[in-house]
């Protein structure tokens, strides 16, 4: 009862902290739709997807092993060799975020000019990689404080972290106005960079201090941490990479072949923004809800499957999907009846409206996949849902490719492209 009353506590502090992130986040989007344009919107999204699928490289499993090798331990009352597990972890993404931050450095060009049509220059990936180091080190970190139940922490270092970030791109955008989108897209990944930076510092400060208050008890038995580590993050990452890099080329397609439809450069770059810069973040907003709890998933499952507790897993099972499933249907519903009134108060464009009422039916499954994700994670089950996602994406890309040229933008909601 202690521990599921400390596992909502935790959702609960997640839930709320997120929901301020979420919201603040959605606003200045619009801030940002508005000041700089839907194209360059849709060039920064382009950006990102290239950043993220580094950020995959650059975390490789990592943190799911920190966290499942902290809770392991937890489980055992093993304090010393949290210690040893979590400095193993630390190691292990310092080095995979230098890796991915040269290997970005290194193919800027080639990716600005083969797939940004050199619409934005080198210059903003430059900036974006010296960030990888800082998220793979902060998102180990982050797995420690999820497996020691301590998540105020992190939530704390997210509100400092995006407050951060806005000010500077704020400031920026303000200083000089944006005249091209080169510098549009400078400024949010400097502003991105800079935050990426004090959140890691902050949050070690914050390990550093947390690891002192741990008592100091002998090793009751002693691992090989690398091995354990390679163990869980290698079918991760391995996962992580295959389903990311077939995701960056599925969003890199996506206005490589609307402009085979007919669009121009400029058009095929303000659909895609459009859509996945307005019209996703909007209809993800509640999956906050969602994704708060899913994380919390991992550490849980992973200690009652330690201590083989199958009856307590299977109640807790029972509990996340009724919710769930009842959670997802009422914000469907939510969204059919208001997606006009969404569209003008956000957006002040109606054309938004079309996209919410296609997308949001698939808001059941987006929600869901999230939840399965985070507990087969937790049950070592990671391997199994590999070639899944696989099929799953390559599936995507094929109507993608097919489909976009032929019908347009009106086949990109079938295409499952969030």
């Amino acid at each position: 009862m202690k521990k599921i009353k400390l596992f909502l506590v935790n959702g609960i502090i997640l839930t709320f902290t997120s929901l301020i992130l979420r919201t603040i986040g959605m606003f200045f989007n619009v801030y940002i739709s508005n000041k700089i344009g839907s194209e360059s919107i849709g060039i920064f999204e382009l950006v990102m997807s290239v950043y993220l699928f580094f950020i995959t490289f650059s975390l490789s499993g990592i943190n799911l092993a920190c966290t499942r090798l902290v809770s392991e331990e937890l489980a055992y009352g093993n304090n010393k060799n949290i210690r040893l597990a979590t400095k193993k972890c630390l190691l292990f993404s310092l080095s995979f975020g230098v890796l991915s931050a040269l290997i970005l450095f290194i193919f800027a060009p080639y990716i600005s000019g083969t797939f940004l049509h050199n619409k934005v220059s080198s210059f903003p990936f430059y900036v974006i990689s010296l960030s990888l180091p800082f998220v793979s080190m902060s998102s180990c970190i982050n797995g420690y404080f999820s497996a020691v139940r301590q998540v105020k922490k992190t939530a704390f270092v997210q509100i400092l972290e995006q407050i951060i970030k806005i000010s500077i791109i704020c400031f920026l955008l303000s200083l000089l106005a944006p005249k091209s989108v080169d510098f549009a897209i400078i400024s949010l990944v400097v502003g991105q960079t800079i935050s990426e930076a004090c959140s890691f510092f902050i949050l070690y400060f914050l390990y550093k201090y947390n690891q002192r208050k741990l008592e100091h008890t002998r090793s009751i038995s002693k691992y090989n941490f690398s091995k354990k580590i390679l163990r869980i993050s290698i079918p991760v990452a391995i996962t992580s990479y295959i389903r990311s890099g077939l995701s960056t080329i599925k969003q890199l397609l996506i206005p490589l072949r609307l402009e085979k439809s007919g669009l121009s450069c400029k058009e095929a770059l303000s659909q895609y923004g459009l859509i996945n810069g307005m019209v996703f973040p909007l209809i993800l907003f509640p999956n906050i809800v969602i994704t708060t709890f899913a994380n919390l998933l991992i550490p849980e499952f992973s200690y009652y499957n330690t201590r083989s507790e199958n009856t307590k897993m299977n109640k807790m099972l029972n509990l996340i999907f009724n919710y769930s499933f009842i959670f997802s249907f009422c914000i469907i519903g939510i969204f059919l009846c208001f997606a006009d009134s969404f569209s003008i108060i956000f957006y002040n464009n109606i054309e938004i409206s079309k996209y919410i009422k296609i997308l949001c039916p698939l808001l059941v499954f987006m929600y869901l996949d999230s939840i399965i994700d985070s507990i087969l994670k937790g049950l070592d089950k990671q391997v199994k849902v590999m070639g899944i996602n696989i099929l799953d994406l390559l599936t995507s890309i094929t109507f993608i490719y097919f489909l976009l040229p032929i019908k347009g933008i009106s086949r990109i909601y079938n295409c499952n492209f969030y």
